[in-house]
């Protein structure tokens, strides 16, 4: 019988440990992963496992942008896991956790995506139709890989008509390149690469200097921030 990490390319072995961000050896990561195979048969194949923790990131932590932290401390997996709302790159950052925890080789990805489809408030803020550093994941399963991003949960894509991102373990699930009424959504217009771990202290620099409406916000009374009404949170 071969091992299951016999036919790895040697690129995906760095991808299978514990990180400062990525901390899938945390027990927050680990009880969340445990959750969302727990249906699964003890046999289940790692294709299995991906698709139903994909899943669980996707539909059990609720998208929302307005939720952009500027504190390092809130992008580790271990505290998304616990959350219940993030916006895409600390789902990315879980995701990437959970099927390390599985056993599975996952990099973290970064790009600049157009967002053709925004809401007027959150324009207002980002003052930009571009989204520096949106967040993908790069797996594994035996020596195929597959880019995948579990940003928009499922009730949101319906509240805003848009096609869901599924993952079926046989081809990648990136991006809603269109909604239902075939309008063109998003697309990627520069690919940042793969990570072993989040380059934090890259990504806030950039992000504080792309998006200053956003990072006000951001740094506002939770309260405040809380009670923001947009399509996104309603």
């Amino acid at each position: 019988m071969t091992a299951p990490h016999d036919n790895l390319p040697d690129e995906a072995r760095q991808y299978l440990q514990s990180a400062d961000y990525v901390d899938s050896a945390a027990p927050e990561v680990q009880a969340f992963v445990t959750d969302a195979l727990a249906d699964l048969p003890s046999d289940a194949t790692d294709k299995d496992k991906a698709i139903c923790l994909f899943d669980a990131v996707r539909d059990k932590i609720r998208y929302d942008p307005y939720s952009a932290s500027m504190d390092p401390e809130d992008y580790r997996a271990s505290a998304v896991a616990t959350q219940g709302v993030a916006y895409c790159v600390p789902k990315a950052i879980l995701l990437t956790a959970c099927l390390r925890a599985a056993g599975i080789p996952a990099a973290l990805g970064f790009a600049d995506v157009r967002n053709h489809l925004n809401t007027p408030k959150l324009a207002e803020l980002m003052g930009s139709d571009l989204f520096v550093y949106h967040g993908y994941v790069q797996l594994w399963l035996g020596a195929e890989s597959f880019k995948i991003t579990p940003a928009f949960n499922m009730e949101l894509c319906k509240r805003f008509g848009v096609k869901p991102l599924v993952f079926d373990g046989t081809r990648d699930a990136l991006f809603h390149e269109y909604d239902e009424k075939n309008r063109q959504h998003m697309e990627y217009v520069n690919d940042r690469g793969l990570f072993v771990d989040a380059p934090m202290e890259t990504f806030l620099s950039d992000f504080k200097a792309a998006y200053p409406g956003m990072v006000a916000f951001a740094n506002k009374a939770k309260a405040e921030r809380d009670n923001i009404k947009d399509s996104f949170t309603s």
